[in-house]
């Protein structure tokens, strides 16, 4: 099969020859339809997430088609499509896993960074974190819910219900999230780099209430936040502009140091959490959401041998939406 890999960080993939991979039991193979690429696919890369496995494909955003499987799955899931997300396999036995809590798993493995991932023409899962998804769909359009969709859904639920929601960074996640809290009757505050006009336009031709640069403060408290821009400069920022009782969710899985700020930002009973990677149960809340609301996933796509060139458009902010990449 062909495939991206990785085999240093910090430099580019490389098109190479490998075997296809062949499932072990409880695993399954698809053939891969589509995989989106996420910016923590960029911060494996660059060598912002440290002890990758290498070499390694990347990519944790995976459609695709399941046509082997190991040892003890089921015959009748052959021919089925499913989504492989970030979170690959869990040991079910630690305190987190026991407790519902398995996105803190103590020995976790993740798709596209400690085993290989959906940059390839097959890929290998266990069967138990793969997702049933709609047959009829298209597979480009789906990608993007395995990671931007799920971990969007996740920082949502953090937030809380306030009607006025900042989402600071209007890439992937947020775009999905932004449709699904202006179907909940929210309003959607967009922050953007500065001068990103594209971007605001596309924050408003999704429902935005309002899109500005992040250096800039909403005429009104909002009811919470959520980073999705891996700047630690924009906590602070985000802190100021919510109300006081209210809390800023940082959504990413890599952000930048976050510099001294005085106490009185966090005063007032504000609260600053973090997310970290996904539940299985929050892909059985998302899915049926993301119908409901009828979630639009704007998409470019690239041939799988251009993946560089999708990790460097989303490197630089070239993307409005998500990059996905076609075998």
């Amino acid at each position: 099969m062909k495939a991206m890999l990785l085999e240093s960080a910090g430099t580019p993939l490389k098109l190479v020859d490998k075997p296809d991979p062949m499932p072990g039991a409880s695993e399954i193979r698809l053939k891969v339809e589509a995989c989106a690429v996420c910016r923590t696919d960029l911060h494996v890369v660059d060598g912002d997430l440290l002890c990758p496995k290498l070499p390694l494909v990347p990519g944790h955003e995976i459609v695709g088609i399941i046509d082997l499987v190991g040892e003890g799955v089921a015959p009748s899931r052959l021919g089925q499509r499913v989504g492989v997300p970030w979170l690959g396999h869990t040991c079910g036995h630690c305190r987190y896993c026991t407790e519902g809590s398995e996105n803190l798993c103590d020995q976790p493995l993740f798709t596209g960074y400690t085993r290989d991932g959906g940059f390839a023409g097959y890929v290998v899962a266990d069967e138990h974190f793969a997702f049933d998804l709609d047959s009829d769909a298209d597979p480009v359009s789906l990608a993007p819910l395995l990671c931007a969709g799920l971990i969007g859904w996740r920082c949502l639920k953090e937030a809380g219900n306030g009607r006025r929601l900042g989402i600071y960074g209007f890439g992937a996640a947020a775009h999905i999230v932004a449709q699904i809290a202006i179907w909940q009757g929210r309003e959607i505050f967009a922050f953007t780099r500065p001068g990103d006009k594209e971007a605001q336009e596309f924050a408003r031709s999704l429902g935005a209430s309002w899109a500005g640069g992040s250096d800039e403060l909403p005429a009104h408290p909002l009811d919470a936040a959520i980073i999705f821009a891996p700047v630690g400069g924009l906590v602070p920022t985000a802190l100021c502009a919510v109300r006081k009782g209210c809390r800023v969710v940082c959504g990413g899985i890599h952000m930048s140091d976050i510099p001294a700020m005085p106490y009185g930002l966090l005063w007032e009973e504000r609260e600053l959490v973090s997310v970290a990677n996904l539940t299985r149960r929050d892909a059985e809340e998302f899915f049926p959401i993301a119908t409901s609301a009828q979630v639009h996933t704007h998409t470019r796509v690239y041939p799988l041998e251009q993946a560089n060139q999708a990790l460097d458009d989303l490197r630089v902010g070239r993307l409005t939406g998500a990059a996905v990449l076609v075998p």
